[in-house]
């Protein structure tokens, strides 16, 4: 047991001086609470009782910030909820100038949310997202930068309409999908009464041709399964026989 206790005694002095950091992280070491620097990767070698060391990890970080209740410049309230990408860049900076840079990064990102989202109609928020993450990433960056956290990317997730709101929507998209539809039917039946009246024009420059027009109109109706067809004679194809008729008188 008398051997025990140096051994011990050894093994805790070895573990509070010797310390290894892997490729993703620095560590800020602290000598009797005064900052000395960033250290790292790999071995770190710390005087004992007088130094400590603070890991930080300095990957990108994915950061969900949670649906936050909006208001729209035009007076509609949202909930909408945003992912966060952002790293550490000065470790010294993420210990010394803010108590905790993940939490305050997730407060800061709930806030701007609200206030960027705020200053835009509807309309405009549901067709430019992509301006909207842009201002919310420069917001953020600027304001974490002191803190040595970069923030790389700021992605609008999800945007939850009221229901009420959905159903006009709806209708407004049933509304528009129904005028396209009349406007391509006025263009077809525009298009229809063009080519007939050049047609028109083609069989009035040649009665010979109206007379075969007329003839094979009959034969397609003669095709169809109906038993009694009713259909006038043009005054062109009876006049001869009328006029022979009157010479004969």
């Amino acid at each position: 047991m008398e051997f025990l206790i140096p051994i011990v005694v050894g093994l805790v002095i070895l573990a509070s001086v010797f310390r290894v950091l892997p490729e993703w992280e620095r560590g800020v070491i602290l000598r009797l609470g005064r900052s000395m620097g960033i250290r790292g990767p790999g071995l770190i070698i710390l005087v004992p009782v007088l130094e400590s060391l603070i890991r930080i990890d300095t990957r990108t970080i994915t950061m969900d910030v949670p649906p936050q209740d909006v208001i729209t410049l035009d007076n509609i309230s949202l909930k909408v909820n945003a992912v966060v990408y952002f790293r550490v860049t000065d470790p010294e900076s993420a210990i010394t100038k803010v108590e905790d840079y993940y939490f305050a990064t997730s407060q800061l990102a709930q806030t701007t949310l609200r206030t960027v989202i705020g200053q835009f109609q509807m309309d405009e928020l549901l067709a430019n997202r992509e301006k909207i993450n842009i201002r919310l990433q420069e917001i953020l960056d600027r304001q974490t930068g002191p803190w040595g956290v970069k923030v790389g990317l700021v992605e609008v997730k999800h945007i939850d309409l009221p229901k009420e709101m959905q159903r006009a929507m709806a209708r407004q998209a049933e509304a528009e999908r129904e005028r396209r539809a009349k406007i391509i039917s006025a263009e077809g039946e525009l298009q229809r009464a063009a080519k007939l009246a050049e047609a028109s024009n083609v069989l009035a420059a040649s009665p010979s041709a109206l007379q075969l027009a007329y003839l094979q109109t009959l034969t397609e109706i003669a095709g169809d399964k109906t038993t009694t067809i009713l259909f006038p004679l043009p005054m062109d194809m009876i006049k001869p026989f009328l006029n022979y008729s009157q010479k004969d008188s």
